[in-house]
């Protein structure tokens, strides 16, 4: 500051000394009467331009006294304002801050909010609707998850009466569970009530009538609101009962408000599973909460199905080649890839050993409790066998509920619930990946007030792990903590428009003005309270079908 303030009044000196000769000599050459004069004329500018001002000020203080005397708002307005632009700069400080990596110190200013608009007109009666729409959902328990959710929105869309959707028991996984075998079917169609009419069935009487079977057809991905009114109502209207197969993503991202929080009330909402399996769920919860007071969900997603579809190179050898490329076999169009351009591309998922490590860099002691999410793992015990050296207290379904498990074993989708349940009861998610339960949890974290979820940056992580023998662990850590700023779950990552909207909610998330007069802990309470209120969820057109998608498998 010194040698700021000295270089300030040097320049200040220097353009004094400049100025001064002509100025006085202006002076000088025209007299005293010509500067006189010129100093009248000067005063009388500011005497106008005062006076001027006063008024202005005048006038509008008197529109605020009289505005207020009749509204009493002004001035809690003024006040809401000043706490705006003062809120404003809370996320951007946000980011100086170091990471606390179990919460974000802003996500008490956030929550869920999905109500119905005022405007919002009740379901149509199973009588007036254009017909039944049946549904073949696709994929495993989260693909499905949002093919049911969308199914919602494009009966509303259809004016149609929507039948229970029908779970896809011919995938990679074979389960064979209905719909009532893993959601609470009852609850389901009675929490909707108001927003689309469903039933179990269609009734045998419209059965028998008909002159043909059920009409079917498969809509493209991604498909708009006016494509399913052009295209579809005219075959649902004539055929009065209509069946859409292979129901995932196909609806379109961006819809209006109205059916994005429709979206949400379907998913975070009516979407509860079986009393039978969310008891499962929360026992493994109570069991890891009764040794630690916090603990932290990782969703692995290093099966084999997932290794094979990414078309990375694990450091497996010949061997992993071979049969990772027969797993691929299942899709049949998917392009030979570089394992390495995918990898400095980031479409590799973490190995356990890199997970553990970037959890440790970030600041997860050794004495973490951590709760594994996940199916078969490749490789088996020598493949996690670094994670558990660096958090020995390590635990997985199996190890806590094994007896309980036992009936749902044959289930693959009945097992992923119980996961998804402790996953999103858990502190802290971490995601291995940008797939279907990856994306649905960290939506449904963001909707439940932002609970922190850490997805690694996997391009910009995977250089480092590949350089980390050239650097210290300090070095590397602190490598780490850079290379996550944007991808640790806080409020300032939720951008309009950003990623899927199951991802990315940001329609039916809203911010609680913020109070300077609050202490933390009376805003925790509170975002406490609201998260404990709305825990419901456990209770293109031209894109071809056979085309790659960017979306991993469940």
């Amino acid at each position: 500051m010194g040698v700021v303030a000295e270089v300030w009044r040097s320049s200040v000196r220097l353009l004094t000394t400049n100025n001064s000769p002509p100025l006085l000599s202006q002076q000088l050459n025209g007299g005293k009467q010509s500067a006189l004069w010129r100093w009248r004329r000067s005063l009388s500018a500011q005497t106008k331009r005062t006076v001027m001002w006063t008024w202005v000020c005048g006038f509008m203080l008197f529109s605020l006294g009289v505005i207020s005397l009749f509204t009493g708002h002004v001035a809690s307005h003024l006040e809401w304002y000043s706490q705006q632009l003062s809120k404003r700069n809370l996320l951007d400080m946000g980011r100086r801050e170091p990471i606390d990596v179990w919460k974000s110190k802003y996500s008490k200013f956030f929550y869920g909010c999905s109500e119905r608009g005022r405007n919002f007109p009740p379901a149509v009666q199973e009588h007036s609707s254009n017909g039944y729409l049946l549904i073949a959902a696709s994929g495993g328990l989260n693909q499905q998850r949002t093919g049911i959710t969308d199914a919602v929105v494009v009966a509303r869309i259809l004016n149609a009466t929507l039948v229970v959707p029908e779970l896809d028991h011919h995938s990679y996984w074979k389960d064979d569970s209905d719909f009532n075998d893993i959601f609470d079917i009852n609850w389901f169609i009675s929490s909707l009530t108001k927003d689309v009419t469903i039933v179990k069935r269609v009734p045998d009487r419209v059965m028998r009538s008909m002159e043909k079977p059920p009409y079917t057809m498969r809509v493209p991905r991604k498909s708009t609101p006016e494509y399913y009114l052009d295209q579809v109502l005219p075959i649902l209207t004539r055929r009065h009962v209509l069946q859409l197969t292979k129901f995932d993503y196909r609806l379109a991202n961006d819809l209006d408000e109205d059916m994005q929080k429709l979206r949400c009330r379907v998913n975070y909402h009516a979407l509860r599973f079986t009393k039978r399996i969310q008891s499962v769920g929360m026992k493994v919860v109570k069991r890891m909460r009764k040794m630690a007071k916090r603990f932290i969900a990782v969703h692995l997603r290093f099966e084999p199905d997932m290794l094979a579809f990414s078309g990375c190179d694990f450091g497996g050898g010949e061997k992993e080649r071979a049969e990772l490329a027969e797993i691929r076999k299942r899709w049949d169009t998917l392009p030979d890839l570089d394992p390495l351009e995918e990898r400095k591309r980031g479409k590799c998922p973490l190995t356990p050993q890199e997970v553990g490590l970037m959890l440790r860099a970030l600041g997860f002691a050794n004495d973490t409790y951590i709760y594994v999410a996940s199916g078969e793992i490749y490789g088996g015990e020598k493949t996690l066998k670094p994670l558990r050296e660096l958090f020995p207290n390590f635990y997985t379904k199996e190890m806590l509920a094994n007896d309980e498990l036992k009936p749902l074993l044959p289930f693959s989708s009945r097992l992923a619930a119980i996961d998804y349940i402790v996953s999103d009861e858990s502190d802290v998610f971490i995601t291995n990946n940008n797939g279907n339960m990856a994306k649905i949890l960290a939506g449904r974290r963001r909707y439940m007030g932002h609970k922190r979820t850490i997805r690694p940056n996997a391009k910009k992580l995977s250089a480092l792990f590949m350089d980390r023998g050239k650097m210290e662990w300090q070095s590397f850590a602190k490598k780490v903590k850079s290379c996550q700023r944007g991808f640790m779950g806080d409020p300032d990552e939720f951008k309009p428009g950003r990623g899927e909207f199951h991802e990315y909610p940001q329609a039916c998330v809203c911010q609680r003005p913020f109070s300077y007069d609050k202490s933390d802990d009376e805003e925790e309470d509170i975002a406490e309270e609201f998260h404990n209120s709305t825990r419901a969820g456990h209770e293109h057109l031209s894109l071809p079908d056979n085309e790659r998608d960017d979306v991993f498998p469940d």
